[in-house]
């Protein structure tokens, strides 16, 4: 008679059918996902990696991030997820879960992008017009706003004259925070596209304003 396996060293499975196992893996991916965007975090504050590193990385992080959580749907609550699992990553929750852009997108231009003023300028105002129209023709859900969004605070970033409170920059980096909070197929109401509108139209005549004083 074969000898009974200990309980301490029985197999423990993790999952019952092949739904179950998806959804172990794509939390195991998600953890992986905090932990790396901390660390990678950490490195550019240190300058341990170049800007044009960092973005490319952490861009490609946000967008895994958000596939995971696309395909865990109803079945995670990432608040609860962080604290059942101990999840100790500030810079990385902040990242993900609140800001939703990498921080060479989310702050103000350096000197390595303060060169071509004209150039970026020509750029931000296409931004805002291809913004704009798309909203007007009721492209409203969130993954195709947020890389509009993304793209006009980019090059708004771009422009060394804009100071960091320029309303442009804060409305933005709002709508942003905004639509990182939601679903990638959720669309915006009604009294959002024209909050939206407003603030985008808004804060193009600003631009304008602060280029003549120029």
């Amino acid at each position: 008679m074969a000898a009974q396996v200990p309980a301490a060293q029985q197999e423990v499975k993790l999952y019952r059918n092949a739904k179950e196992r998806e959804i172990i893996e794509s939390m195991g991916e998600i953890y992986a996902i905090f932990v790396a965007v901390e660390n990678l975090e950490k490195a550019y504050i240190r300058d341990a990696i170049t800007a044009t590193e960092y973005t490319e990385a952490c861009t490609k992080l946000i967008a895994q991030f958000k596939a995971g959580l696309n395909l865990l749907g109803t079945s995670i609550d990432i608040q609860q997820f962080i604290k059942d699992y101990k999840i100790r990553c500030p810079a990385a929750e902040r990242r993900l879960l609140v800001i939703g852009v990498p921080a060479t997108v989310e702050h103000s231009a350096t000197s390595a992008t303060a060169g071509n003023s004209a150039k970026h300028v020509a750029e931000a105002v296409q931004h805002f017009i291809t913004l704009m129209d798309s909203v007007k023709l009721n492209m409203i859900a969130v993954d195709q706003i947020h890389p509009l969004l993304s793209d006009l605070m980019q090059a708004l970033n771009k422009i060394p004259s804009l100071p960091p409170d320029f309303e442009g920059k804060t409305k933005t980096r709002d709508w942003l925070i905004a639509l990182n909070r939601m679903k990638a197929s959720d669309e915006l109401e009604e009294s959002q596209v024209r909050q939206l509108l407003f603030d985008l139209e808004q804060s193009h005549s600003a631009f304008h304003r602060s280029l003549s004083e120029k």
